[in-house]
């Protein structure tokens, strides 16, 4: 039987008894996608981001990723689109006229090859062009994409897509992790889109700056499914003193990921940052939590050896996914984004 341990990032046994139940859900999904698409559409109960829990929505993520990352993957941007939709005073089911069963993605990535246009006729709003990195996009029902409107700045539109002017490429992904969570392009072909929020709004909304910190949550919880089999590894054998030192590495590692969350929860329910202090905070947290990561995943290597990456399954694929998963995070790119970031603004407490 899988184990289904919470992860909370509050003392709240609300929220822990929330992030079990999730916990459990997931692990019965098996990876398998309509059944995870399922799982997301029952996460009602689960707090929108700017409801004051943020907290409790990060452990949920955090604990569904110490399970299994493709339902995280799958699971994380639905909830992140209907956070936005929120945000952005839309009703789904009164604005946009999609029912309460639809599973949502969030297509803002954004590529040097390729790109989306919006444009305005007959008072309708029509997307034209290729997007890139469309996770699950033949599974899903609708999307939130970014479009490039005729001012030169991208927007955000709902999507339906199952029209026909919608087309996802197949045989593009040839990933060894997260291999169910195809993220291939789609071609919008005149596409019918509801604009969300006026030019820019995607972008400079307040939420934007937490959305990506969800990410990272449940990258955290990827690392503590990982560094449990290093815990149980020691159950097995008496650890010497390297192993020790390895597991004391490990709990600094998870330990300074979860403060880093906690604290950015508070600060996202304190609301009193600034846009740019706001960003500060998220470019910060992402980065701690990615580094925390990678050297989790590395010292479970070091700990273990080859024999369970080629051995266990479950393992072998956790690993696979999160070293796909954190590659979200640009490493020194966003490293040098957040100095340039520091420099300009002055926001620095040291």
């Amino acid at each position: 039987m899988k184990r289904t341990l919470s992860i909370s990032l509050a003392e709240d046994e609300r929220d822990r008894e929330l992030a079990e139940w999730a916990s459990h859900e997931a692990a019965e999904c098996g990876s398998e996608i309509n059944r995870t698409l399922a799982f997301a559409r029952s996460l009602g109960r689960v707090p929108h981001l700017l409801e004051g829990a943020t907290a409790s929505l990060w452990s949920v993520l955090a604990t569904v990723g110490a399970v299994d990352l493709t339902v995280a993957r799958a699971v994380e941007p639905h909830l992140d689109a209907l956070s936005i939709l929120k945000e952005a005073g839309v009703s789904a089911e009164d604005d946009l006229d999609v029912a309460d069963e639809a599973t949502w993605g969030v297509f803002a990535a954004e590529s040097s090859t390729s790109g989306v246009s919006a444009s305005f006729s007959d008072g309708e709003w029509r997307l034209v062009g290729t997007k890139a990195w469309c996770s699950l996009a033949g599974s899903l029902s609708h999307a939130l994409v970014t479009a490039q409107t005729s001012s030169s700045t991208r927007r955000l539109f709902a999507v339906s897509l199952t029209q026909d002017s919608v087309v996802v490429r197949d045989g593009e992904w040839h990933a060894r992790g997260l291999t169910a969570i195809t993220s291939g392009s789609v071609d919008f072909n005149g596409a019918f889109a509801r604009p969300i929020g006026a030019d820019g709004w995607y972008l400079e909304r307040p939420g934007f700056a937490w959305g990506g910190i969800g990410v990272a949550a449940c990258w955290w919880g990827g690392a503590v499914g990982i560094a449990r089999r290093a815990i149980s590894a020691s159950r097995e054998r008496e650890p010497d003193q390297i192993g020790l030192m390895q597991i004391g590495a490990l709990d600094l590692a998870i330990q300074s990921s979860r403060l880093a969350l906690a604290a950015a929860a508070d600060a996202v329910d304190g609301d009193d940052l600034d846009r740019d202090a706001a960003r500060i905070v998220g470019y910060r947290t992402r980065a701690r939590v990615a580094r925390d990561v990678d050297d989790v995943i590395e010292r479970v290597g070091h700990a273990l050896g080859p024999a369970p990456l080629a051995l266990e399954e479950e393992h072998a694929r956790r690993v696979a996914d999160l070293q796909l998963y954190v590659r979200q995070h640009h490493a020194e790119r966003d490293y040098a984004s957040l100095g340039r970031k520091l420099l300009a603004d002055g926001h620095f407490a040291w």
